[in-house]
């Protein structure tokens, strides 16, 4: 990805894996992610799903950029890991693989995943490398404009770990949902965790054996 900051300024077209694309103007560039500024939004995204990049015309009804837009990079340069970081306790919305975009606030930031709160699911661990864009809200929105009383955003009081691995081997035993049930063999009680391999038994009794590194997200129903 180097010589992309070259880019800086100007009108680009992203294809993002999944057969996403994006127009927009180049705000910024980092080691690993980029900022894309649609005309509407910011755009965190990272290089891990970026396909290609290439020049676009310029897009018509984007005369500047959102001066007033809230941003995450309010700093010297920027990181796939300082945009998280930055981004704690801020409403944003994480479009996930699998297109599954969550809305709440990132809570943690752990070495191989973010522990995120939405008023939906609750508590949610998920994986860095699967997350294709952060979108900032201002500051003076609440998910679905629910009050501070509907939306309690507190630190989860579930034990954390370092990595997603080890997380779930904390849940073992207790039921969970993997991809917010985007496959009815996501849901059931998690049995096991060992050596990257996740042992699931769902409704019927049946179990299900999941590669981690293709599980997304998981919270706990």
């Amino acid at each position: 990805m180097s010589g992309i900051s070259n880019l800086k300024g100007e009108h680009i077209e992203i294809e993002i894996s999944g057969k996403m694309g994006f127009r927009g103007i180049l705000v910024d560039t980092g080691l690993d992610i980029i900022v894309l500024y649609d005309g509407n939004k910011y755009f965190y995204i990272p290089f891990n799903h970026i396909q290609n990049i290439k020049k676009s015309q310029p897009v018509e009804e984007m005369i500047e950029l959102g001066k007033d837009l809230p941003s995450l990079s309010d700093l010297d340069s920027i990181s796939y890991r300082k945009i998280l970081t930055n981004a704690r306790g801020r409403f944003v919305e994480i479009f996930v693989s699998g297109n599954k975009t969550i809305h709440g606030y990132i809570t943690s930031v752990l070495n191989d995943f973010l522990v995120f709160y939405s008023p939906v699911f609750k508590t949610m661990f998920i994986s860095l490398h699967h997350i294709k864009w952060i979108i900032p809200y201002s500051s003076n929105l609440t998910p679905y404009t629910l009050n501070s009383e509907k939306l309690p955003v507190q630190p989860t009081n579930i034990p954390i770990s370092r990595s997603f691995e080890e997380q779930l081997k904390k849940e073992e035993g207790k039921l969970v949902v993997f991809d917010a049930g985007d496959h009815p063999n996501k849901i059931g009680l998690l049995k096991s965790v060992q050596n990257n391999i996740v042992e699931l038994i769902t409704a019927d009794g049946e179990t299900t054996y999941w590669k981690l590194l293709h599980l997304k997200m998981v919270h706990l129903p």
